[in-house]
């Protein structure tokens, strides 16, 4: 006689398979309140779509791409020369999805893209990647390379190389498209571009020909890169320094003279290769002003920040959504683990800063998209908003990965979960596109060189002017504005670096609060009031480290006519 065995819940809560998209009601509320109406209802299938594919076979795939980096091959097995990178079936797959699928790096260069006839503001391509980068980290490294390539060759190639190449680069075609690198490491020249030792000569048939040694690519096997190198016989420093655009191949079809001499052991992002290259006389096409490349490049160096803010805040959502499942569904001592306060607590510092991330995020990419329209101050304003939140963010997904790790346990420390993968990647982000401290050295060189402290102080004003809240909440989110403002302005009149890092964090914060409050009237959400609160009490204002630091009574203590009209 057998014995039926009764079915437990699952003891070990198991997110996946959730929908991201569809899980995620805040991000609901802010698409409301950013995007317009008939776009936002074109996307909702698409964001629904690609939700449920990041929460489930993205997430597999990334996983296994993860375990089964890429290697290269050198040589051919009749001993000829190769510099072929094999990738896992797992992550070409995941290109597949990203770049062909999406559109994920096309998005904003084309006239149509997932069924919508029309340029999409830049706010599309980020929600999309906020969702995608939950499952894989790695390849958002390729695809914000194409995007920010793509934007700088329109930008300031001749109408001849846009036109050549332009094609390639937003097609959705997966057989026809490329992609896109930005090769500007040396050995001796990380952020100090200026030591630059690749040179550019011409030869007899006009052409440029790059010779150097390129210490950090990645994906270095990309169709196109654009390299900074030393024109021969050019200025020492800055003013020596052209772009180029290096095609992988030549017009017949044959290989550039460059080699990936190896790949790099990296701690994260293992799904994608990253290499040292060598240039042995490659062709590559002057784009741009000669003398001028760093300017150039700049503008793809800052969207790939921008980019980096947007991976990192998807990085932190993803972490928290995972620690909040757990909290939900674990239980311990007969109770769940998210009724402790201890655990509220925990929690609630992830979701400040998940949440700071995420408004940043969209204020950014409703600036650039403003900025590229031409509307006065919204460049000085997205100059320092994009350091900003490279600055930040970045920094603060290495904390918020690290504690939801802890919340799973000892199975956040296995590496059949997610935790570790996400640990590893948020580390990146801090070093990508420039360290911490050059980005924030960067904000003070917004404030000085572009006048971006006045169009910051209005724009976050203005946020505060439009949004009812109780006096004394209003009040101390402006004289924390304000403060931070002023310790910036003196910091780079000054020319203190040593408080580059304190400004940036008082700025990126105070903006944040002001932002969720604005967002949180505006979208009738308490919980992104509550965290605007906790922001400034947490984050801005000076503790008592013996006190309790709870929101102040008077915080919402709102005005009769006030109440009704918010």
């Amino acid at each position: 006689m057998s014995t039926a065995i009764m079915p437990v819940e699952q003891p070990i809560p198991d997110r996946h398979g959730n929908n991201l998209f569809t899980t995620d009601a805040e991000l609901h509320s802010l698409l409301k309140l950013y995007l317009p109406d008939a776009l936002r209802t074109h996307l909702w299938p698409h964001f629904e779509r690609l939700g449920a594919l990041a929460g489930g076979r993205l997430d597999d795939l990334a996983a296994e791409a993860d375990r089964n980096p890429p290697t290269l091959k050198t040589r051919t097995r009749t001993g000829q020369d190769a510099r072929e990178i094999l990738k896992h079936p797992a992550y070409v797959e995941l290109e597949r999805i990203a770049l062909s699928e999406f559109g994920l790096a096309a998005i904003s260069h084309r006239d149509e893209t997932l069924g919508w006839k029309g340029k999409m503001p830049p706010i599309v391509k980020y929600v999309l990647t906020y969702l995608f980068v939950q499952a894989e980290f790695g390849l958002c490294c390729p695809v914000s390379m194409t995007d920010s390539l793509t934007r700088t060759l329109k930008k300031y190639g001749t109408p001849e190389l846009v036109a050549r190449f332009l094609p390639r680069l937003t097609t959705l075609d997966f057989d026809q498209l490329a992609q896109g690198a930005m090769f500007m490491t040396e050995q001796a020249a990380g952020s100090d571009i200026a030591g630059t030792l690749t040179t550019a000569r011409l030869d007899e048939a006009g052409q440029w020909r790059l010779s150097g040694d390129k210490w950090f690519c990645s994906n270095p096997d990309a169709d196109f890169a654009m390299v900074l190198s030393r024109t021969e016989g050019a200025q020492p420093g800055m003013r020596g320094i052209s772009l180029f655009l290096l095609p992988r191949e030549l017009d017949d079809g044959t290989p550039n003279h460059y080699r990936i001499l190896r790949l790099k052991d990296k701690l994260g992002t293992r799904s994608m290769a990253s290499g040292e290259i060598v240039l042995e006389g490659a062709v590559a096409y002057l784009v741009g002003e000669m003398g001028r490349g760093f300017a150039q490049i700049a503008d793809m160096v800052n969207n790939s920040r921008l980019s980096n803010g947007v991976r990192a805040a998807g990085l932190m959502r993803r972490a928290l959504a995972e620690a909040e499942y757990v909290a939900a569904h674990r239980v311990a001592f007969g109770r769940k683990l998210q009724d402790m306060p201890l655990m509220q607590r925990q929690l609630d510092k992830m979701r400040i800063r998940a949440e700071q991330a995420r408004t940043m995020v969209f204020q950014t990419a409703q600036t650039l998209a403003r900025s590229d329209a031409g509307e006065s101050g919204a460049y000085a304003l997205l100059r320092i908003l994009t350091p900003l939140i490279k600055f930040r963010a970045c920094r603060d997904a290495r904390q918020v990965t690290g504690d939801a790790m802890e919340v799973r346990g000892g199975c956040g420390y296995i590496e059949e979960w997610s935790d570790p993968r996400l640990v590893r990647d948020a580390h990146l982000g801090s070093i990508w596109e420039g360290t911490s401290n050059i980005v924030a050295l960067d904000v003070m060189r917004a404030i000085r060189r572009e006048a971006s402290l006045p169009a910051f102080h209005a724009h976050f004003e203005g946020l505060l002017d439009a949004t009812p809240l109780a006096p004394a909440f209003g009040a101390a989110l402006r004289e924390s504005l304000a403060r931070a403002c002023a310790l910036a302005e003196r910091a780079t009149q000054a020319k203190d670096e040593v408080l580059a890092r304190q400004c940036a964090s008082m700025l990126y914060h105070c903006a944040s609060a002001i932002a969720m409050a604005w967002e949180g009237v505006n979208t009738a959400s308490a919980d992104r009031l509550r965290w605007a609160q906790l922001t400034l009490i947490h984050r801005v204002l000076p503790r008592d480290p013996m006190g309790t630091a709870a929101i102040p009574a008077e915080w919402n203590a709102m005005p009769a006519h006030s109440a009704q009209t918010a």
